[in-house]
């Protein structure tokens, strides 16, 4: 499960599919509609909020939202209603650079012509959610090879 810190917007068609399925997985999860997933650390950051539910429906929306503006037919009703749109999560420096540096091999393997419009971009942009701090990788992250 990956739930990225990094604007949708910056995935290529594979990565913004896989986004809707594992937001709607996640959704799920804290919502105790499944057994699987239960301790998943990308659900952290969402169950340390005053409303998990909440905040992974507003998330869900602007995956939902870029897959609009791509002409892509993401059922929007299966996000449950958003209660609070001033839900924001804080997203450090250290881990979004691990994130870019992960969708970077990820596009570079899969989608050439993505990988190479992203190797221009100066900084990449956040999810609508997120606001940048300084600060290393998560502590909630398992990267591979570090």
């Amino acid at each position: 499960m990956r739930l990225w810190s990094l604007h949708p917007r910056h995935l290529d068609t594979k990565g913004l599919v896989a986004l809707w399925r594992e937001g709607l997985l996640a959704q799920a999860v804290l919502h105790e509609q499944t057994k699987g997933y239960r301790n998943h650390p990308q659900l952290e950051r969402f169950r340390a909020l005053a409303s998990p539910q909440n905040a992974i429906a507003l998330y869900l929306r602007s995956v939902q939202q870029e897959a609009d503006t791509r002409g892509y037919r993401f059922d929007a009703s299966k996000i449950q209603p958003v209660k609070n749109t001033d839900v924001m999560l804080s997203v450090t420096n250290g881990q979004l650079e691990y994130e870019w540096e992960h969708l970077l091999r990820k596009l570079e393997q899969r989608s050439p012509e993505n990988y190479a419009q992203a190797q221009r971009v100066e900084r990449p942009q956040l999810h609508p959610m997120f606001t940048l701090t300084t600060g290393p990788i998560a502590d909630w992250e398992r990267p591979l090879g570090r």
